[in-house]
C-alpha cells in the first residue's frame, strides 16, 4: 500500500464531519422526512415537518448532498437508491441502528491518546452490556439490524442440513438464530449472551414467534459449562474479538466439549491476515475493541485456527464474506 497525499492527509483529519452528519440525518429522522415528503421534499417543508430550524436543516441537507446520502434537483431532496435500503428503518438493508452504535463509541474515539498512555479502556465495558438500560438496548438493537444484513451472507455458507441442535455462543439479540431456523426447518438454536443482552433477544423472538425454536439463555460463555456431547454445531458471530488468546482457548474448548463427535464449529469474526494491518477496516476496528473492552482487538485468522487446533479440533478454511463489512468465517471440526 502507498503512503497517503498530503491532500488525503488533509481530507483524513477532516473524516469525523461526513460521520457527525450521518450521524445528525439518522437520529433526525432525515432520510424518512426526505422519503415521506416525496416531490415537495423541499428543505422548508423538511424543517416544518422536523420542527427543526430551517437554516439548520438546509446546511446538513445541503451536506448530505455533498456526502452522497441525498440527491437534490432544484429545491428538492430525494433518497439515493443506497439510502433507501439502508438508511430508512424497516428497509431490506436497514443499517440505522447498527449506526448509533458508531455514535456511541464517537466520544471513546476522542480519547484514543488516553488509550495510548494507559493501554485501558476508556470508557466501562459494561455501560452497553447492563449497567446503562439505554445503552444496552442500543447496542443489542445494534447488532441486530447488523446481524440481519451480515448473516444473509453467511448462513447459506453453514453446512447444517443435518443438524438438529446448535448451540449460538454470545447470541445477541437472537438474529442470527432466527435466520439460521428459518433457513433449516428441523433446527433448534439455544443463544447463550450476558442477562440483559438475552432479555433483548427473548423479546425478538417473541416479536418473531420463535419461541418454540429458539431459547435465549442467560450466561456468560467465560465460565458456563453445557450439556456434553448434545449439539451438532456451535456458533460464535462476532464475539472474540473482545477475546485474550488464554479465553478464547478456553471458549472454544467448553464448545468442544459441548459439541458431538465429528460436531462442527463456526466462527465469523472481523479478522486481519498474519501483518494486522489488512483489511484496513479490520485494523481499525480493533482499536475500537481496544477502547471499548479490556482485551477488545483484531486477530488473524490463522491465529484462530491454532487456537481451534489447540482446543480440539480440526479447522477448516477461511470464507470472506462480500463488502461492505470485512468479516471472515471460519470453520472447523470436533477431532
Amino acid at each position: 500500500m502507498e503512503g497517503r497525499s498530503v491532500g488525503e492527509i488533509v481530507d483524513m483529519a477532516s473524516a469525523f464531519y461526513s460521520s457527525a452528519v450521518l450521524f445528525a440525518a439518522i437520529t433526525g429522522g432525515v432520510f424518512e422526512a426526505v422519503e415521506k415528503a416525496g416531490s415537495e421534499a423541499t428543505a422548508s417543508r423538511i424543517a416544518e415537518d422536523l420542527k427543526g430550524n430551517p437554516r439548520a436543516t438546509t446546511l446538513l441537507l445541503d451536506a448530505c448532498v455533498a456526502l452522497g446520502l441525498l440527491f437534490k434537483n432544484a429545491d428538492t431532496y430525494s433518497n439515493t437508491p443506497a439510502g433507501k435500503m439502508s438508511l430508512l428503518p424497516g428497509s431490506p438493508a436497514d443499517l440505522s441502528k447498527a449506526i448509533m452504535y458508531n455514535r456511541d463509541v464517537y466520544p471513546a474515539w476522542g480519547m484514543l491518546d488516553s488509550f495510548l498512555k494507559t493501554g485501558r479502556p476508556v470508557e466501562r465495558p459494561s455501560i452497553h452490556l447492563g449497567e446503562n438500560a439505554e445503552r444496552t438496548r442500543t447496542f443489542a438493537l445494534s447488532m441486530r439490524s447488523r446481524a440481519m444484513a451480515i448473516g444473509r451472507g453467511v448462513v447459506p455458507l453453514l453446512d447444517l442440513g443435518g443438524a438438529t441442535r446448535l448451540l449460538d455462543l454470545a447470541g445477541g439479540p437472537g438474529t442470527y438464530a432466527e435466520l439460521m431456523v428459518r433457513a433449516f426447518p428441523a433446527l433448534s438454536v439455544t443463544t447463550v449472551d450476558l442477562p440483559a443482552i438475552s432479555e433483548v433477544a427473548a423479546g425478538c423472538v417473541r416479536e418473531a414467534g420463535l419461541e418454540g425454536r429458539i431459547e435465549c439463555r442467560p450466561g456468560n460463555y467465560h465460565s458456563d459449562e453445557y450439556e456434553s456431547s448434545a449439539y451438532d454445531a456451535v456458533t460464535i458471530f462476532g464475539a472474540l474479538h473482545q477475546e485474550s488468546p488464554a479465553d478464547i482457548v478456553a471458549i472454544l474448548s467448553r464448545a468442544n466439549r459441548a459439541l458431538k463427535p465429528g460436531g462442527k464449529l463456526y466462527v465469523l469474526d472481523m479478522m486481519t491476515d498474519s501483518t494486522h494491518t489488512a483489511p484496513s477496516f479490520s485494523a481499525l476496528f480493533g482499536l475500537n475493541m481496544a477502547l471499548t473492552t479490556e482485551n477488545g482487538w483484531v486477530f488473524s485468522d490463522a491465529e484462530l485456527k491454532g487456537w481451534m487446533a489447540e482446543a480440539g479440533f480440526e479447522p477448516g478454511e477461511t470464507k470472506k464474506l462480500a463488502p461492505p463489512m470485512p468479516h471472515w468465517l471460519v470453520d472447523a471440526v470436533k477431532r
